[in-house]
Protein backbone atom coordinates (compact mmCIF):
# COMPACT_ATOMS: atom_id res chain seq x y z
CA UNK A 1 0.00 0.00 0.00
CA UNK A 2 1.06 3.64 -0.92
CA UNK A 3 1.89 5.95 1.83
CA UNK A 4 -0.37 8.86 1.79
CA UNK A 5 2.66 11.08 1.44
CA UNK A 6 3.91 9.57 -1.43
CA UNK A 7 0.44 9.38 -3.48
CA UNK A 8 0.03 12.74 -5.38
CA UNK A 9 -2.27 15.16 -3.64
CA UNK A 10 -5.17 17.02 -5.63
CA UNK A 11 -6.71 19.53 -4.00
CA UNK A 12 -9.31 21.40 -5.33
CA UNK A 13 -9.90 24.02 -3.07
CA UNK A 14 -9.98 24.35 0.66
CA UNK A 15 -9.03 21.24 2.45
CA UNK A 16 -8.13 20.21 6.06
CA UNK A 17 -6.50 17.28 7.57
CA UNK A 18 -8.61 14.89 9.55
CA UNK A 19 -7.86 11.73 11.63
CA UNK A 20 -9.09 10.23 14.94
CA UNK A 21 -7.94 10.67 18.37
CA UNK A 22 -6.03 7.92 19.84
CA UNK A 23 -7.49 7.70 23.04
CA UNK A 24 -11.34 8.30 22.22
CA UNK A 25 -11.91 7.75 18.37
CA UNK A 26 -13.20 11.46 18.07
CA UNK A 27 -12.41 13.26 14.93
CA UNK A 28 -9.93 15.88 15.28
CA UNK A 29 -8.27 18.36 13.03
CA UNK A 30 -4.60 19.64 12.39
CA UNK A 31 -4.31 23.08 13.55
CA UNK A 32 -1.91 25.72 12.61
CA UNK A 33 -0.36 25.21 16.04
CA UNK A 34 0.43 21.61 15.32
CA UNK A 35 -2.11 20.09 17.79
CA UNK A 36 -5.44 18.51 17.52
CA UNK A 37 -8.65 20.11 17.55
CA UNK A 38 -12.66 18.18 17.90
CA UNK A 39 -13.67 21.81 16.34
CA UNK A 40 -13.10 22.37 12.84
CA UNK A 41 -13.00 25.65 13.11
CA UNK A 42 -9.68 25.47 14.51
CA UNK A 43 -8.32 23.38 11.91
CA UNK A 44 -5.82 24.63 9.49
CA UNK A 45 -6.78 25.30 5.98
CA UNK A 46 -4.48 24.70 3.16
CA UNK A 47 -5.34 25.79 -0.36
CA UNK A 48 -2.58 23.84 -2.85
CA UNK A 49 -0.66 20.42 -2.19
CA UNK A 50 2.59 21.70 -1.48
CA UNK A 51 0.72 23.38 1.87
CA UNK A 52 -1.25 19.76 2.35
CA UNK A 53 1.63 17.89 1.78
CA UNK A 54 3.49 19.69 4.45
CA UNK A 55 0.69 19.61 7.15
CA UNK A 56 -0.13 15.95 6.11
CA UNK A 57 3.44 15.10 7.16
CA UNK A 58 3.44 16.76 10.16
CA UNK A 59 -0.12 14.91 11.47
CA UNK A 60 1.45 11.25 9.85
CA UNK A 61 4.87 12.03 12.58
CA UNK A 62 2.32 12.88 15.45
CA UNK A 63 1.10 9.43 15.58
CA UNK A 64 0.49 9.67 19.78
CA UNK A 65 -2.04 12.01 19.15
CA UNK A 66 -4.09 10.93 16.35
CA UNK A 67 -4.24 7.70 13.95
CA UNK A 68 -5.38 7.89 10.00
CA UNK A 69 -4.46 11.16 9.01
CA UNK A 70 -5.88 12.52 5.68
CA UNK A 71 -6.52 15.52 3.68
CA UNK A 72 -10.50 15.97 4.21
CA UNK A 73 -12.74 18.96 1.63
CA UNK A 74 -14.10 21.70 3.09
CA UNK A 75 -16.24 24.78 2.14
CA UNK A 76 -15.79 28.23 3.83
CA UNK A 77 -19.51 29.97 3.94
CA UNK A 78 -19.59 33.91 3.57
CA UNK A 79 -19.90 34.13 7.10
CA UNK A 80 -16.23 32.44 7.01
CA UNK A 81 -17.53 29.16 8.94
CA UNK A 82 -15.81 26.05 8.10
CA UNK A 83 -18.40 23.16 7.25
CA UNK A 84 -17.46 19.71 5.50
CA UNK A 85 -17.11 19.57 1.59
CA UNK A 86 -18.47 16.13 1.08
CA UNK A 87 -20.80 13.41 2.30
CA UNK A 88 -18.24 11.64 4.19
CA UNK A 89 -16.94 14.32 6.41
CA UNK A 90 -20.11 15.65 7.25
CA UNK A 91 -20.77 12.76 8.60
CA UNK A 92 -17.93 12.13 10.22
CA UNK A 93 -18.45 16.16 11.51
CA UNK A 94 -22.04 15.55 12.26
CA UNK A 95 -22.33 11.95 13.33
CA UNK A 96 -24.51 9.11 13.18
CA UNK A 97 -27.22 9.04 10.51
CA UNK A 98 -30.18 7.28 12.29
CA UNK A 99 -31.88 7.98 15.39
CA UNK A 100 -30.05 5.34 17.88
CA UNK A 101 -32.62 3.59 20.56
CA UNK A 102 -32.46 4.98 24.01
Amino acid sequence: MTSPLQQKLKIAGSSVVTANRTWDGVVVYRTAAKGWSADLADAAIVRNSDEAKALLAEAVADDVGAIGPYIAPVQIGEDGKIVPGNLREQIRHDGVTIDLPV
